[in-house]
């Protein structure tokens, strides 16, 4: 019986969609259709394999645990997966991968390549719709396995004899060398006539030659090439290609604390991380992905943009209503396992900045210009002229009491200061004198009731001693020089007192057993953002070395495919966290082309 894996067992696939996550052992547990929010058909990475499951590899005994693969590597520069099992009987591989798709029929497509010897295999398809919760109806349709339960159809295409056992669809047979046996499923609504005959091979040349050919437009050929080239593809791949919407991550309820309450719905697109996904993408040659990432916001926030949500759905929706899946036990028992982020709700005014900061850079870098972006730019402000002074939820989303938050407040004043950029740019028409006085008002407020003098360090919240690792953004978002002392004592004060014994950075700090400044129980890990934004950090003072050792440390967190997820546990030395994330991989270019900038890299 097989067991979720680490989450850094994971690989990742997808069709700019949706995304499947495929464990070491050839096993796919997770698999949203059709989209990346829709309901998970193998939702096992959440549960067991009552929830639902693809495993496809070398056949082993009944009790045994399937055998991991010995090597496995994605082809180039594409997302399409290889891994491959040595046996006593010889060697064998399997492809895996989604075709990107301009139809409604996702695919996901395996291919069993004989090596060398004679290996038998054995695919095993469980089928589960609504997260594990719904036994779907399996029956043949001219030669087609079909799984069918409500508005779902599921089909599964393969050359390979199959049989019915248990509610799961099986198929055994042996492969030899140059052998190629193809297995795809095609979602399709179940009103609908049967999807298209899949051609694997055909989708197969299709998928590599999309991705070398989008890889292609990467500006980037520094030394840590090969990491920013796998991150851009992992955002990339985290786009929903339809509305340019970009999920944080394609997964829900991995926990921050193995075992514990912090799981939460990351199938969404949060403003915040949408937008410093954007700046990423435009600074390493992806204009045409910034073009549909300001089309996407929009339309999400056409006609109300002083009601301006911090997430929305991958095409715009405003309801995001978080629900408890309590049918299944949760990624090695974390519980609740959530659908839906009440989070949406919150008040948190450092989004406007980040949003204004996309825009702004969007604008820098020559993206045609677009009259109501700069109508929107000027709308915010206006909204923000009387509201910057409240307290807000934050970055991090707390659900505890709301707070002057430092960061919320820099960030408004870059949301200030980016406008009247444009406006002083010929751009765009507004107030100028009275909104460099609110910037002034802004900047003066943060020093004087966010600073903590006898420290020397901006804190967490006016009136707070504690710290928060968003600090370091003080610096990189322009609202003082690197070299300021206040600066420097921020970073130095964040080293000493949120950093983990590896050196890894904490987002603040967490009480333990008590709730603390989240309004939540439990620890966390060393959140990998925080850390690469010390890198940065590092390198803009001038400790360019101290810069380039964190930074290649945190690279030595990725998986063997160069994936991250939102933290490390330092307790438990392993990923922890939704995977893979969108708000890691950012950062990671972010502090790579830095760092290429100013020549701090070793070899």
């Amino acid at each position: 019986m097989h067991v979720a894996g680490r989450i850094e067992d994971y690989a990742l696939i997808g069709d700019m969609q949706t995304a499947a996550l495929v464990c070491r052992d050839g096993t796919v547990d997770w698999l949203c259709l059709p989209r990346f929010d829709s309901h998970a058909v193998f939702a096992a990475l959440l549960g067991t394999d009552e929830h639902g499951f693809w495993r496809l590899g070398p056949a082993h005994g009944p009790e045994a645990q399937p055998p991991t693969a010995a090597r496995r590597t994605y082809r180039g520069d594409s997302l399409v997966l290889e891994s491959e099992w040595d046996t006593p009987r010889g060697t064998v591989r399997v492809i895996d991968f989604m075709p990107p798709r301009d139809t409604d029929a996702p695919q996901l497509v395996r291919i069993v390549e004989g090596v060398s010897g004679r290996v038998p295999m054995r695919s095993a398809l469980r089928m589960r719709f609504s997260y594990g919760r719904v036994v779907p109806w399996v029956h043949k349709v001219d030669g087609r396995t079909v799984a069918v339960a409500g508005p779902d159809s599921v089909w599964l295409d393969t050359s390979a004899e199959t049989f019915g056992k248990d509610l799961t669809t099986y198929s055994d047979f042996t492969v030899a060398p140059g052998d190629r046996i193809a297995f795809t499923i095609s979602w399709q609504p179940s009103h609908k006539e049967p999807p298209a005959l899949p051609e694997p091979e055909a989708a197969l040349t299709a998928t590599e030659t999309f991705w070398r050919e989008w890889v292609e437009h990467c500006t980037y050929h520094g030394p840590y090439r090969e990491a920013v080239v796998r991150s851009l593809i992992t955002l990339k791949a985290l786009t929903y290609a339809p509305t340019g919407g970009i999920v944080a991550a394609p997964t829900t309820s991995l926990p921050e604390d193995i075992g514990g309450s912090r799981n939460w719905d990351y199938r969404f697109t949060w403003l915040r991380d949408a937008a410093i996904t954007l700046s990423s993408l435009l600074r390493t040659g992806y204009r045409e992905e910034a073009r549909a990432w300001r089309e996407w916001l929009l339309r999400a926030v056409a006609g109300d943009p002083e009601n301006l949500q911090i997430m929305y759905g991958i095409a715009g929706e405003r309801e995001l209503g978080e629900t408890e899946l309590d049918w299944l036990p949760g990624y090695e028992d974390s519980q609740p396992v959530r659908a839906g982020n009440g989070a949406a709700h919150q008040l948190q005014l450092d989004v406007y900045g980040e949003v204004t900061e996309a825009l702004h850079l969007a604008h820098m870098t020559g993206l045609a210009r677009n009259d109501y972006a700069s109508l929107l730019q000027l709308k915010l402000i206006r909204y923000l002229e009387t509201h910057w002074d409240q307290p807000d939820e934050g970055i991090w989303e707390v659900r505890g009491p709301r707070r002057h938050f430092v960061h919320s407040k820099v960030m408004v004043w870059v949301a200030v200061d980016r406008t009247i950029k444009l406006i002083e740019s010929g751009d765009a028409d507004g107030p100028l004198e009275k909104w460099r006085e609110l910037r002034d008002d802004i900047h003066r407020d943060v020093c004087e009731k966010g600073y903590d003098k006898e420290r020397n360090t901006f804190t967490q919240s006016y009136g707070s001693k504690e710290l928060d690792a968003s600090l370091l953004l003080i610096p990189q978002m322009g609202f003082l020089p690197p070299d300021d002392k206040r600066v420097i004592g921020t970073i130095e004060a964040i080293q000493r007192e949120l950093s983990t014994s590896d050196g890894f950075i904490l987002r603040y700090p967490t009480t333990g057993d008590d709730a603390g400044v989240d309004g939540l129980e439990g620890d966390e890990g060393a959140f990998l953002a925080c850390s690469f934004w010390m890198a940065d950090d590092l390198a803009m003072i001038g400790r360019v070395d101290e810069a380039r050792k964190l930074f290649e440390k945190l690279l030595a967190l990725r998986n063997d495919l160069g994936l991250l997820a939102e933290e490390w546990d330092p307790r438990l030395q392993r990923q922890v966290g939704n995977f893979p994330q969108a708000f890691s991989h950012v950062p990671l270019i972010d502090t790579a082309l830095r760092l290429t900038a100013s020549g701090a890299y070793g070899g």
